[in-house]
């Protein structure tokens, strides 16, 4: 496990094992095992003091992280190559020194922006990626992990090493300092786990095998390609393509890959189980490093059947929860990849084509739309994916929108539809915890509303709630009923938070995720004790509207 901070010199590393070729008494002056060197590890963290070294007032202090983390690569690729290894880089300002800089030092240089990356105006930042690269690179070649912890109020450089990071599997925390509860709680669960092994793999190696029906476009999700190009291989590449094996450094139980597939069958049959020709494969081999060192392998082989009809296209096997997952993947890696490219556009389009394939509706008929009840909370994903941190980037910093995309790309199908669509909990007198819609309308003034956004959680208390909470109600005698209606989302929250890494923060915010179905200028009020946006987005219901209207035409 190695060791790293920002600052201009690394501090002690520590690693278990040695390879033959180097001695041990070289090693030992770089690495050594944590219970040779744990007394001096603590005393060093426990002395380390503030850079004594005096930094201007319009001058950022110096930081050569791209440096140290060359540095520690190198070390651990001499020292135990091809075995598993971590690298922990806790970055607390942006790197202003030697390779991998992504701001000069005086204060009126500005960081770069989402707008000045759009523009190119950012002279530091296709350099610092590309070196990002080659460390990447270098790590995946060795078989190492690069995890970052950025913890500070401006950007420390997370949309240039995101390449790093997400091709070696590595995790990220991104919290305002380290004394933020979201870096120490999440630092601390990652060395609580009742293993040994800390819940991580190495050395993970993924393949596919599939019928001759079927082509691998690629995968989008913490991985690298390793080039095995076949017949397997689709010519249209979608993420870590031109392959059917990739590297996966670092490894865990709730790593998620999403794997693009292209139908090289052009000619499915007609009819369901005519033939075996009918039937087409899949078979996944994980290949890893388990904490004690032995090698495992996973497989998993299924079969599918093609399906095709005249008139009534079945959608028996639809899944909505894995589609809009799939969807912002794809989304946002084509947002980072294609130069002057729309998403709001894209996915409209995609909708539209979606519901006027598969809806039941008369020609040029709007009112006569439906979609079945396996595609009909679809078009809500889409409305509010739209509306995602993945795809409205203002207001969101380059490291922000890099953070959110690493973890959309390595969680679950159900931690990515809390992102894309937080869930709603509603808390009253009247009944118990019960799911409410994304929706204005579901603020009112004696309900406590509980929003979990995965990056966020927040208990929102309505106007009459918070007046009685201000009171001190909860505490006074035959106010019970009311102390446990403000307990009930607290530990719902807290509950939340235990079991989710990184650990979220508890926020304020509520209104902008939700739909502005009463806004400044709607023709009927909030209900008493309700809430309105101030906004010009379109509610979904006028969405819903418009997608109608053109999927019947």
């Amino acid at each position: 496990m190695g060791f790293l901070t920002g600052k201009t010199k690394p501090t002690t590393g520590v690693i278990a094992g040695a390879r033959d070729g180097v001695s041990a008494e070289s090693i030992a002056r770089f690495l050594l095992p944590a219970s040779e060197c744990e007394f001096i590890l603590n005393s060093l963290i426990e002395e380390l003091q503030k850079d004594p070294w005096p930094v201007s007032a319009d001058q950022r202090a110096s930081r050569c992280t791209g440096a140290a983390l060359s540095v520690a690569a190198s070390l651990l690729g001499i020292c135990v190559p091809g075995s598993g290894g971590r690298i922990m880089a806790f970055i607390g300002g942006p790197s202003t020194e030697g390779p991998g800089s992504i701001i000069s030092k005086p204060l009126s240089d500005p960081i770069r922006s989402h707008k000045d990356l759009d523009k190119g105006s950012a002279p530091l930042y296709n350099k610092a990626v590309k070196f990002y690269e080659e460390i990447g690179s270098q790590l995946v070649h060795q078989g190492h992990v690069l995890d970052l912890f950025a913890c500070a109020l401006d950007q420390v450089g997370v949309a240039e090493m995101k390449v790093a990071v997400e091709r070696t599997g590595g995790i990220v925390v991104l919290a305002e300092s380290f004394g933020h509860s979201v870096f120490k709680d999440s630092l601390r669960r990652i060395f609580q786990s009742s293993d040994s092994d800390l819940g991580l793999s190495f050395n993970g190696i993924f393949e596919i095998n599939c019928s001759k029906d079927v082509k691998i476009q690629g995968i989008i999700g913490p991985c690298t390609s390793l080039e095995k190009k076949g017949p397997l291989s689709s010519d249209t590449v979608v993420g870590q393509g031109n392959t059917s094996a990739w590297k996966m450094c670092g490894l865990d139980r709730k790593t998620s890959l999403c794997v693009v597939f292209d139908m090289a069958k052009k000619d499915a049959p007609d009819a369901i189980g005519q033939s075996q020709n009918n039937l087409f494969y899949f078979q996944f081999l994980t290949y890893y490093q388990h904490h004690d060192g032995q090698m495992r392998l996973r497989s998993t082989t299924i079969s599918r059947r093609w399906v095709a009809g005249s008139g009534s296209v079945q959608v028996t096997g639809f899944d909505q929860e894995a589609a809009a997952a799939v969807m912002a993947r794809l989304v946002s890696f084509k947002m980072e990849a294609e130069v002057d490219f729309d998403p709001v556009r894209w996915l409209d389009r995609a909708l539209i084509s979606l519901c006027s394939k598969f809806g039941d509706y008369q020609k040029e008929a709007p009112s006569s739309f439906s979609l079945s009840p396996r595609l009909s909370i679809f078009p809500q994903f889409i409305f509010n994916l739209r509306r995602s941190q993945f795809i409205q980037v203002f207001n969101n910093s380059p490291d922000e929108t890099a953070y959110f995309r690493m973890m959309l790309n390595r969680e679950n199908v159900a931690n990515a539809v809390v992102m894309i669509q937080p869930s709603l909990i509603s808390y009253s007198f009247q009944s118990g915890p019960e799911p409410v819609l994304l929706d204005v309308s579901a603020i009112a003034g004696d309900r406590i509303l509980l929003l979990d956004s995965y990056f966020t959680v927040v208990i929102f208390h309505g106007i009459t709630i918070a007046q009685w909470r201000k009171a001190g109600y909860q505490h006074q005698e035959g106010h019970e009923v009311f102390a446990q209606l403000l307990q009930a989302p607290q530990e719902e929250a807290d509950s939340i938070i235990k079991e989710r890494f990184p650990v979220p923060r508890q926020a304020r915010f509520l209104l902008a995720k939700l739909n502005p179905s009463v806004t400044y200028d709607s023709d009927t009020p909030p209900p008493p004790g309700g809430d309105m946006i101030f906004t010009d987005d379109a509610s979904f219901q006028v969405f819903m509207e418009h997608l109608q209207r053109l999927a019947v035409q």
